[in-house]
């Protein structure tokens, strides 16, 4: 029995002793003593409030590791300026030194988040500039907005003591670099020789190897900083492209869902691109709880307006889930002309689904969608059809109504709007309903003359 317990408290004092040594071994963000470490985050694809989110977390990481630098392998046509402009401050305010490493085109907003960050390194072939601010439509932007960035792509510059001039010359067209053949008109992309020739870029470097190297931290250990699913799923679906199509295939999916009984493809599709919205903004860091509650609770107002009419609650549901999109959307104007299109398309889906495809909802059941119509065998008059074309005599003037005498029975009959005298001779030409039309039959007979 000793022995059993002397055996316990051995193997309980090695595993306290082992037990720093495991959590060293599967902590990945354990570095070798007295070893440097740099990590290394991809900035791909358009610049995007996801792509914020994801180089947030990027820095933060290599900040709470005590990295030596931080790499952004920099490939992107660009994007957002408003991004841009969140990733430019979260980089000037980092604890790390981050390079921007252009591995093949950093333009636009690309450029702009270059420029601001602590050295510029470039591949050979790479290129940066063509920085010209459009709108969400494609166009140039306004005057104002065009000036305001000039200026922040010349103040971003400046941070690196680097000349301004370049920097404008990337985002005005009307500014010319006759040594690098930069017309009026156009937008100046430097390659990664003219890079350093004007102090845009410290180093030409081949790889990542070159890169450690000019750091003078050539036994650096590597870490890879990669996107995670959510913050895929987050990048896709901020997109400014994506978001109107999400709203529009969410709005027509429940539309179309109250067009057919049950809950079928429709209402899934369309609460799966809405969840998807407001998922993705939310890993974003675009939308909070506050908005997706909104959200819900607005369309449990919506329905609640089929079971209890009056127009009061569907209007605050309305109010609830516009309001809930625009707190989840970020930029208000892009998700103003986001709600738009979607309203348009749900608009015109909805006239085209119940124009070719009829209602069997689930309102059926509680409106009144069928009509009282002629042609289902419904006539709010008896139409005396079988008195046209019988004659009789007026037994009063006609002005233009009267009485007539139409074989042995008495009618209120009404002529075309001329007079007719007493003991006139008349012909019925129409019934309509109850309305009995007469011609004089004199008049009948000299038309037929001519």
């Amino acid at each position: 029995m000793k022995l059993k317990k002397r055996n316990i408290k051995i193997s309980f004092y090695l595993m306290l002793i082992l037990l720093p040594m495991l959590i060293v071994q599967m902590n990945p963000s354990h570095a070798e003593e007295g070893k440097p470490v740099v990590y290394v985050a991809p900035v791909q694809d358009a610049v995007e409030r996801g792509l914020e989110s994801f180089l947030k977390r990027s820095i933060r990481t290599a900040e709470e590791n005590n990295a030596e630098y931080l790499v952004l392998e920099l490939d992107t046509p660009g994007g957002l300026v408003d991004a841009a402009g969140n990733i430019a401050k979260i980089m000037r305010e980092s604890e790390v030194p981050i390079i921007a490493y252009v591995t093949k085109h950093a333009l636009s907003a690309g450029a702009y988040i270059a420029l601001n960050a602590d050295q510029i390194v470039m591949k050979p072939s790479t290129t940066m500039g063509a920085a010209g601010v459009i709108d969400s439509q494609g166009k140039a932007a306004g005057k104002k907005a065009e000036s305001a960035w000039i200026a922040t792509m010349a103040a971003s510059a400046e941070l690196n003591d680097r000349d301004p001039i370049y920097a404008r010359a990337m985002a005005d067209p009307d500014v010319e670099i006759k040594e690098l053949g930069v017309e009026k008109g156009e937008f100046l992309t430097l390659n990664a020789t003219q890079a350093k020739e004007v102090g845009y870029a410290e180093a030409v470097l081949n790889n990542r190897s070159e890169l450690l190297s000019y750091l003078d931290i050539p036994n650096a250990e590597i870490r890879e900083i990669e996107v995670s699913f959510a913050e895929t799923i987050a990048r896709y679906v901020t997109h400014p492209v994506v978001v109107p199509i999400l709203l529009s295939i969410g709005s027509i999916g429940l539309v179309l869902e109250l067009y057919s009984p049950g809950f079928g493809i429709p209402g899934m599709l369309g609460l799966g691109a809405l969840l998807l919205f407001f998922f993705g903004h939310m890993i974003a860091g675009l939308a909070g709880w506050e908005s997706l509650i909104l959200f819900v609770v607005g369309i449990g107002l919506i329905i609640a307006e089929v079971f209890v009419p009056g127009g009061i609650l569907g209007i605050g549901g309305i109010i609830a889930v516009l309001v809930g999109i625009v707190l989840a959307g970020g930029s208000l104007g892009n998700i103003l002309l986001s709600i738009l299109i979607a309203l348009v398309a749900t608009v015109i889906v909805s006239i085209l689904f119940l124009k070719y495809f009829g209602y069997n909802g689930p309102l059926k059941k509680i409106i009144l969608f069928d009509s009282t119509s002629n042609d289902r065998g419904y006539i709010s008059n008896v139409t005396r059809s079988e008195l046209i074309g019988l004659t009789g005599t007026t037994l009063t003037p006609l002005r233009p109504s009267g009485t007539a005498l139409i074989g042995d029975e008495r009618y209120d009959v009404v002529t075309e709007g001329s007079y007719i005298a007493i003991n006139r001779s008349i012909k019925i030409i129409k019934t309509e309903g109850s309305r009995i039309i007469v011609r004089e039959i004199r008049e009948v007979e000299n038309q037929g003359g001519n």
